[in-house]
């Protein structure tokens, strides 16, 4: 079964902010931001609301990441593990 390792902890992304070059702390998946239930609904049913029609067919999770120094907002495809 794949899943992603950054939903799971069991991997971590360091990545730099495209602007100021910070660090992009991971703030979780973008889907729990859709509204105050949308953390507690299935992933796959969330992404038939992300507006990309291939999303829920690709092995990948849109998660959000906030840069420490400049506060920079970034949505960033993490593709899943095996």
């Amino acid at each position: 079964m794949d899943f992603c390792g950054l939903c799971n902890g069991t991997s971590f992304e360091n990545r730099a902010c495209p602007i100021c070059l910070g660090v992009l702390v991971d703030q979780g998946k973008i889907y729990d931001y859709y509204d105050d239930y949308s953390p507690y609904m299935d992933i796959d049913l969330n992404k038939l609301a992300d507006g990309d029609p291939q999303s829920s067919h690709k092995p990948e999770c849109t998660h959000l990441f906030v840069c420490e120094v400049c506060g920079t907002q970034q949505e960033l495809k993490v593709v899943y593990t095996k």
